[in-house]
């Protein structure tokens, strides 16, 4: 069971690269190729939201308890920001299936929710994982980070000629947490209640 769960875990995180990252920046080129606003308008967003997923992949890789937690905040927030504005919605509405941009737009949100479904229930079936990451039974969500541990530790060492530790990497990774918690609490009291369910696409490109 535990082999059966490791090799769900690997599989959850490598089909979020595919569609956290590889899908959407194909998507965000293709819109500007396209001038389609709504889906660019779309992605920009998604891109600053999903900075949280990012931010607890370095948690993650620093060992932060509360790492696995933060992850799942973010892929419910990634989540949250493809679906919850009405006027790109509504756009997309108007698009048939002879718009592939928009079709394929269309089957990647669902995908990501599926996703995110996915890791929230691969996640909750080691629930203590959310308090204490550091734990025997948890180490099978700290291996799929450390490929990214090794790529990130050349990189720092090629450009600045420093070593790139797990310390250093929770330091960034809280750092960065603090700075994404309150541009998200300005954002929550300022442009929410003034803009509400409305991204302003049509208008500016900007929200």
């Amino acid at each position: 069971m535990n082999v059966f769960n490791q090799l769900s875990i690997w599989l959850s995180f490598h089909l979020s690269i595919i569609f956290f990252i590889g899908i959407p920046i194909t998507l965000f080129f293709w819109s500007i190729k396209k001038r389609n606003i709504a889906v660019n308008q779309l992605l920009s967003i998604y891109w600053k939201i999903s900075l949280l997923f990012f931010i607890s992949l370095l948690l993650l890789i620093g060992k932060y308890s509360y790492a696995l937690l933060i992850t799942n905040i973010s892929t419910l927030l990634m989540t949250i920001s493809v679906w919850f504005w009405n006027d790109i919605n509504d756009e997309l509405k108007e698009y048939g299936l002879t718009s592939p941009l928009t079709t394929t737009t269309k089957v990647w949100r669902w995908s990501l929710t599926f996703i995110s479904l996915n890791f929230l229930i691969q996640s909750l079936l080691n629930i203590n994982c959310f308090s204490s990451i550091n734990m025997a039974e948890c180490e099978i969500w700290l291996q799929p980070s450390s490929n990214l541990y090794i790529l990130i530790k050349n990189l720092f060492n090629f450009f600045f000629g420093a070593n790139f530790t797990q310390p250093i990497a929770k330091f960034f990774g809280l750092f960065s947490l603090l700075i994404y918690t309150l541009g998200l609490i300005q954002w929550s009291i300022f442009k929410l209640p003034k803009n509400g369910r409305n991204s302003s696409f049509s208008q500016n490109g900007r929200y």
